[in-house]
């Protein structure tokens, strides 16, 4: 659902801020290297089944979001960005961007994007593109 300049800037970055929510109801984010595979986000990391995101995900908060973003330049102000909400699940995966393995897997319910397909800033607005996924 994303358009090509999306998929071109989602490959163009290795990092990601993917926010969960732990059962005290106390919000965590992680910087995370991640996935894309077209439909679905992935995460994994040397020690996830040890890692907060993983426990909360295994906890049943299952609703994250996950932004990735960059700012090409602050003169003028570019910047760039998808953020994701979507449900998490824990997955094995055969074929994941680690190899295979055990990852966090997001199935995107809404995103939006900004910067990436035409400017942030357009006659002095902030615009942003927004899509429901099936």
């Amino acid at each position: 659902m994303f358009s090509e300049k999306e998929r071109a800037f989602l490959q163009s970055q290795t990092l990601a801020r993917f926010a969960t929510v732990a059962v005290n109801g106390q919000p965590d984010v992680d910087a995370v290297g991640f996935g894309f595979d077209g439909e679905r986000f992935s995460m994994s990391g040397y020690a996830l089944e040890r890692s907060r995101k993983y426990k909360n995900v295994v906890s049943g908060h299952t609703l994250v979001s996950l932004i990735i973003d960059d700012l090409p330049s602050l003169e003028p102000l570019m910047p760039r960005a998808i953020k994701v909400h979507g449900e998490a699940e824990i997955v094995t995966l055969e074929q994941g961007y680690r190899g295979p393995g055990t990852y966090i897997v997001i199935t995107p319910k809404v995103s939006w994007s900004w910067g990436v397909d035409a400017p942030a800033f357009q006659d002095g607005q902030f615009v942003t593109k927004k899509i429901t996924w099936q």
